[in-house]
């Protein structure tokens, strides 16, 4: 790779979260090789996989997360989606979180990965089956608490982390809830 290849950002993003989580060495080596062997990693036509963006949204008081009922996989998750060939993936995740929940401001409340997770995505009509490579951050509303639902949920709300559970039992968003709580008091 050149030295002013597009990935180095997120290569260094990942170094850095392996420092903080060395724990997560197998997950995060798996990441790498993928963006290292695909220069296209960040585009959504790379039908293996390709490079997300999500986020752990906090309301303004630092006390509920926002959760998206996710239409086409009809679970609970936190808001993101694809980097389209943005290779800033908190960029990314700032406007997936903004254009899924329509708040009207969010603001990283960390400039580094709060959690890398790697999911299989089912196979529809016209798309096989792939990877999401997902690159998560921790953001906050800055402003009003209100959303908006887009056309990509059935539904948003704000939970309080003890009542996660009545909405997910996933095991990487109660990972993200973990990690939070690390970085906010």
């Amino acid at each position: 790779m050149s030295p002013d290849d597009h990935r180095w950002p997120l290569l260094h993003l990942l170094d850095d979260y392996l420092r903080s989580f060395p724990d997560e060495a197998d997950i995060v080596n798996r990441y790498q090789y993928f963006v290292l062997e695909n220069s296209d990693c960040f585009e959504r036509g790379l039908q293996c996989g390709h490079i997300t963006g999500s986020a752990l949204v906090l309301d303004s008081s630092w006390q509920r997360v926002l959760l998206t009922h996710h239409r086409k996989l009809n679970k609970w998750l936190q808001p993101g989606g694809h980097a389209d060939g943005d290779a800033n993936v908190m960029q990314v995740a700032m406007r997936e979180a903004q254009e899924e929940t329509g708040l009207a401001l969010i603001r990283p409340l960390r400039r580094v990965l709060l959690d890398v997770d790697i999911h299989s995505i089912p196979a529809r009509p016209g798309e096989p089956e792939h990877f999401h490579y997902d690159c998560r951050f921790l953001l906050g509303s800055e402003a009003s608490d209100k959303f908006t639902i887009s056309e990509e949920s059935n539904d948003l709300a704000w939970v309080f982390p003890e009542d996660i559970g009545a909405y997910t039992t996933d095991d990487s968003i109660l990972r993200m809830l973990e990690k939070a709580r690390l970085f906010i008091p």
